[in-house]
């Protein structure tokens, strides 16, 4: 067994110095982020969560006028934490060729981050708003819920959606990278994957939810209910003439209104639309269209059962 006092006098620093020139040569020459991208993102949707649901975050709440000062505070923090994320993204995305823009300094990309990060934090109130409607959705949705701090203290559903709210938001507003991490943050924390590109409509519950895939171009309408281990997927990629997948078409299956969509679903194809009213029974695999109120399940199986005779 090698000593480690001896590698750390004569080896350990000739590893490091590789592996820098390893990141240097793949990575951080085509880094757009900035160093400690990940962990500023997460401390940022941290204080989002608690600007939104403060009631659940702050322990110090004495009235409603220390309530408003607090929220006040976050707010501000993510005003501020959000321009800094921005400007890094913007400035090194423009100086390293990733974005096609004209005449691109670094003073229109600070201008940029800020005018983003203002019409970000305007759309709040409307996100804090949507997100009643899923807590109630997911009220009446399942009969297990005793109350409304439940639901909001305990459900990975609204931890998943509350994230993806808040960076669908960024993605609308063209901002690369952020959403992706928060998005992959939630998932993290919730086993719920949600692509931000994807629209999700008013009500919306995932009861249980771990395993819950949805891909960048689904759309989802409003009142709709999915149980774990739904996936709303590709069928299939278009490929260039260099065999690499197109991107930026439409890939994701369309769900309209009032659909429940039981546990392990599959819906496959960007040309899928699951008509209003329908109801999609646990298993089943789906790559083709049904008309509004069609319920759609799978044979009954039939399960076999042998009983062991007493020797």
């Amino acid at each position: 067994m090698g000593n480690i006092m001896e590698f750390m006098r004569y080896r350990s620093q000739n590893l490091a110095d590789e592996l820098v020139q390893i990141n240097q040569k793949h990575l951080i020459r085509d880094n757009i982020s900035g160093f400690g991208m990940k962990a500023r993102v997460i401390e940022m949707v941290e204080h989002l969560k608690a600007a939104l649901f403060p009631m659940l975050y702050e322990r110090d709440v004495r009235t409603p006028d220390h309530l408003s000062a607090i929220v006040l505070d976050r707010i501000n923090t993510v005003a501020m934490e959000l321009n800094s994320i921005l400007e890094d993204v913007f400035i090194n995305s423009c100086n390293k060729g990733f974005e096609e823009r004209k005449n691109c300094d670094n003073s229109s990309c600070r201008k940029r981050a800020a005018e983003t990060t203002v019409r970000f934090l305007e759309k709040l109130p409307d996100i804090r708003t949507m997100l009643g409607l899923d807590i109630k959705a997911a009220y009446d949705g399942d009969p297990a819920a005793k109350n409304y701090d439940e639901i909001l203290l305990s459900y990975p559903s609204m931890e998943a959606v509350t994230i993806h709210r808040t960076a669908h938001e960024l993605f609308i507003l063209g901002v690369p990278l952020i959403p992706r991490i928060m998005s992959e943050y939630a998932h993290q924390l919730t086993g719920i994957d949600i692509h931000p590109g994807a629209t999700i409509g008013r009500s919306f519950f995932i009861d249980h939810g771990t395993g819950v895939v949805i891909g960048e171009t689904a759309t989802i309408g409003d009142r709709v209910k999915l149980y774990q281990g739904v996936t709303l997927g590709a069928k299939s990629f278009e490929l260039d003439e260099n065999g690499n997948p197109v991107k930026g078409i439409k890939r994701h299956p369309n769900i309209e209104d009032d659909v429940v969509i039981y546990a392990g679903a599959t819906i496959l194809g960007g040309d899928v639309t699951v008509g209003r009213g329908s109801v999609i029974g646990g298993n089943v695999w789906l790559t083709t269209s049904v008309p509004p109120y069609t319920t759609v399940y799978n044979s009954t199986p039939k399960p076999i059962i042998k009983i062991k005779k007493d020797s």
